[in-house]
Order: C-alpha cells, then structure tokens, then sequence
C-alpha cells in the first residue's frame, strides 16, 4: 500500500525535523547549567512571569499540566523555585525563581541565546520575518482544523 501523500511531500515532516534539530541542540546549550529543555522553559516563562500558575505554566510551554507539576517539584527539590498559595485564591500556587534559580537560569539562558543567534544569523532580516509568518499561519491553521 502507498500513502496518497509521500513523506517528502508532507510539511510536518520537515516542522518536526526542525523541531527536534531545536531541541537537540538546546539540550546541549542547557545541559552544562543541570537542566533539561523543559525545565530550562518553565524557568525561561517566570523570568518574564513570576508568581504565575502551574496551569498558565502549562499551556506556555505546551504541556499538561500533571507533565508541568513533575518537571515544578523537580525544579522546587533542587531549590530553583517557590511555589507560595496566592494571596487571595488558596487553592492556586504562585510560582517563582529563588535567587539559585535565578543564577541557574542565567547559566542556562546563556547557551540557548547561543543557539537562538547561530539560528537567526542563517536567514537575512526579511527571511526571518517570511519565516516567522509562516510559521505564524501554520499555527493559526492548525489550531483552527484541531478537533476539541
């Protein structure tokens, strides 16, 4: 039996080669600071969102949010973060870099900004503002054909 669509001509063949060429290689830029990819993200998100949820943790990294309480008490054992009950929801978590975070995800920040200019250098201004389009639409497509 053959496909009606050979892989050749398939595009999330190619989106997901470049997906994990990505990661590969931000693995390496993070492994020296004792992260993983994941946990590299979640730190990444509360530089720029402290005191934010689990759940809002979660859908910023693209994950579920049993995954995202498993890589949190992970990063909360070694000391990386705080999670502290909101002020006025109980039930909610706050959750934010200690100061050792902090250090961990300067470290680590500084390998995957290596990987993201080495990225960025290989297309001129207008093929990386082409690219980010398109990959800006085939987010928007794919999120509009996704069955609920």
């Amino acid at each position: 039996m053959t496909s009606p669509l050979p892989v050749s001509e398939r595009l999330g063949s190619s989106l997901k080669r470049a997906e994990h060429a990505l990661n590969a290689a931000k693995h390496a830029a993070v492994k020296p600071a004792g992260l993983t990819v994941p946990q590299y993200a979640v730190l990444l998100f509360l530089t720029e969102n402290p005191g934010i949820s689990a759940a809002a943790l979660a859908r910023l990294c693209g994950v579920t949010p049993p995954t995202m309480n498993t890589v949190l008490k992970g990063l909360q054992e070694r000391g990386l973060i705080a999670r502290t009950p909101h002020a006025w929801h109980k039930n909610v978590l706050e959750t934010r870099l200690t100061k050792e975070g902090e250090a961990v995800m300067t470290e680590a920040d500084a390998g995957a900004v290596r990987v993201e200019r080495a990225l960025a250098a290989e297309f001129t201004d207008d093929e990386r503002a082409t690219l980010t389009a398109l990959l800006d639409r085939c987010v928007a497509l794919l999120d509009s054909v996704r069955p609920e």
